[in-house]
């Protein structure tokens, strides 16, 4: 461990193993709680994606590098789509500041924020069972 140093000045490979961990907590969070709101199981899930229920254990586990052939998977046994988000870390002070000409990048929202995935659940889920 460096003292003294803080998130900025972390060595790469640090800092991208710590975004990996997020990543994966945040994909994991999705998963099971879009699995929570549909009302379904681990072993409903294996039977989908035709794994065994000790792979979905591993998958949401968390401890492992997901691919995107594993997500495919994974969104369409769910019948779900994912949303993708990239946005820059730096404050629109850090590019304005510089004196540099333009202003900061805008950030992409394509993903609805939580209340608004808790709202529509109910109604997909009812348009499935039709």
């Amino acid at each position: 461990m460096v003292f003294g140093r803080g998130r900025d000045q972390q060595r790469p490979e640090a800092k991208v193993d710590e975004e990996m961990h997020t990543l994966v907590t945040q994909l994991t969070n999705e998963i099971t709680f879009h699995m929570r709101e549909c009302g379904i199981s681990r072993a409903e899930l294996a039977a989908r994606m035709g794994v065994s229920p000790g792979r979905i254990s591993q998958i949401l586990g968390g401890g492992e590098n997901l691919t995107l052939r594993t997500l495919a998977a994974l969104a369409t046994a769910l019948d779900a789509r994912f949303d993708f988000e990239l946005s820059s870390l730096k404050t629109p002070d850090e590019y304005t500041s510089r004196g540099g000409a333009g202003s900061a990048p805008t950030a992409n929202h394509h993903s609805f924020p939580r209340a608004q995935h808790s709202e529509n659940a109910p109604a997909s889920r009812a348009r499935r069972r039709r």
